[in-house]
């Protein structure tokens, strides 16, 4: 009796040197295929993203520092 392999079996790991060779050449193929695939932004939407991350970097510090200085504050007042 031989036992056939169906879908829902795992496939057993090959082991040997050649076959991990032959692993890595495929992960490097798929890997082209896939970068071939990827879309950079431009410069105008690059410092624009910068833009935006920059302000919102700010605007969050000094809330951050305004409300530092509050609770430092109410701090002062309670425990004088």
């Amino acid at each position: 009796m031989s036992k056939k392999k169906t879908k829902s079996e795992p496939v057993e790991p090959k082991s040997g040197l050649f076959s991990k060779i032959s692993e890595f050449r495929e992960f490097v193929e798929e890997s082209k295929g896939e970068m071939k695939k990827v879309t950079y932004p431009s410069q105008k939407q690059t410092l624009a993203t910068c833009g935006s991350v920059l302000f919102l970097v700010v605007l969050i510090a000094l809330f951050l520092g305004l409300v530092d200085v509050a609770l430092a504050k109410i701090i002062e007042v309670l425990l004088p």
